[in-house]
């Protein structure tokens, strides 16, 4: 009886391939759609990424700008503040060898006293811009670090995306999806703590 049942390997062979053709076509369509998508997703979070490190810079820059000034402001106020000193200690002479010039030396110390608690109020405030700059810059780094480890997943989302459409296996695509959902969902969270 078996003998009588006679099968062609050729043509079964041909509907084997045909149908792993057409099964692996619709996977290596998906992949390839995923790919893009998430290749246009990490080139925007790159973007991002290279905006933000950018602005960082630009902000420490403009604090130690900052900080440059202030330093100016309080070397201003000690020497207003050796000028007072010497006006008193002169003053003081003056006063002791019984010359009634002391009191215009006293005024003079007098006004230094007072320009330093207008140069050290300008100080703290150009201290407080500096650390508002520096504290901004200290934020935007932190979204730089958070945005490039983004990228890095979406890039292995798209590596593990061609492992899937070499190798025709599910698994793969989706621990790409897996990857690729992390990376834009940690893009996304980061753009919204602005």
């Amino acid at each position: 009886m078996p003998e009588d049942i006679e099968i062609d390997t050729d043509k079964l062979r041909e509907t084997i391939d045909r149908e792993t053709e057409r099964s692996g076509e619709g996977l290596l369509r998906l992949v390839a759609l995923t790919t893009a998508i998430l290749a246009a997703v990490t080139a925007v979070v790159s973007l991002h990424a290279g905006s933000t490190i950018n602005e960082a810079l630009v902000l420490k820059s403009e604090a130690t700008a900052l900080q440059a000034r202030a330093s100016d402001q309080w070397a201003y106020y000690q020497a207003k503040g050796i000028k007072g000193a010497i006006a008193t200690s002169a003053a003081n002479v003056v006063a002791a060898t019984g010359h009634v010039a002391s009191n215009s030396l006293r005024a003079q110390a007098d006004s230094y006293s007072s320009e330093q608690a207008a140069i050290q109020a300008e100080a703290r405030k150009i201290e407080g811009e500096r650390d508002t700059k520096s504290a901004e810059a200290d934020h935007m780094l932190a979204q730089h670090h958070h945005y490039a480890f983004a990228v890095a997943l979406l890039q292995v989302a798209i590596a593990l995306g061609a492992v899937a459409a070499l190798t025709r296996q599910r698994a793969a695509l989706a621990l790409s999806a897996v990857s690729g959902i992390g990376g834009i969902v940690l893009a996304l969270v980061t753009a919204f703590t602005r």
